[in-house]
């Protein structure tokens, strides 16, 4: 068994503007509300080694994991694997940014497998990871649009 997530949204922003900021991978504890640490490791042809820290858990347990990013400026996609993968048995990544009426849909796809001694299972962790990216993508672009407006007004 497998878990699968796809998830997007609209974001009224100039496309280079959401590029840049959701790439920006040294500003993701300011662009989502879960991470508490994201921290570039290595950048080499293509290529973008890095390691996120979430908040602490509610038993104060801070969770961190070695990620490598593929962003494709000319595609506007990203392929994404977790190297250091906990409690996953994998886990890949895709973004996809395509303009749209209204901006530019971004869009998170997540495929996965939980490690059989894992806390969760497939199922429930999709279900997390659904809720959780819903929310993460709202913020993502309130964050954005707020931006884009700032530099609007310049």
């Amino acid at each position: 068994m497998s878990g699968h997530t796809d998830n997007h949204i609209v974001i009224n922003a100039p496309m280079d503007l959401v590029w840049d900021m959701t790439n920006d991978i040294e500003s993701w504890p300011q662009l989502f509300t879960e991470y508490s640490e994201a921290t570039v490791l290595e950048r080499r042809e293509g290529a973008i080694r890095f390691r996120l820290a979430l908040h602490p858990d509610e038993n104060g347990i801070v969770w961190s994991w070695i990620s490598d990013r593929m962003p494709d400026k000319d595609t506007r996609t990203v392929r994404s694997l977790r190297v250091e993968t906990g409690p996953f048995k994998y886990m890949f990544l895709y973004w996809e940014y395509l303009p749209v009426d209204g901006g530019v849909r971004m869009r998170w796809v997540q495929d996965f497998e939980m490690k059989p001694q894992a806390p969760i299972d497939d199922v429930g962790m999709t279900a997390r990871l659904n809720t959780n990216s819903a929310a993460q993508l709202a913020i993502i672009r309130d964050k954005i649009e707020a931006a884009a407006a700032s530099l609007a007004t310049r």
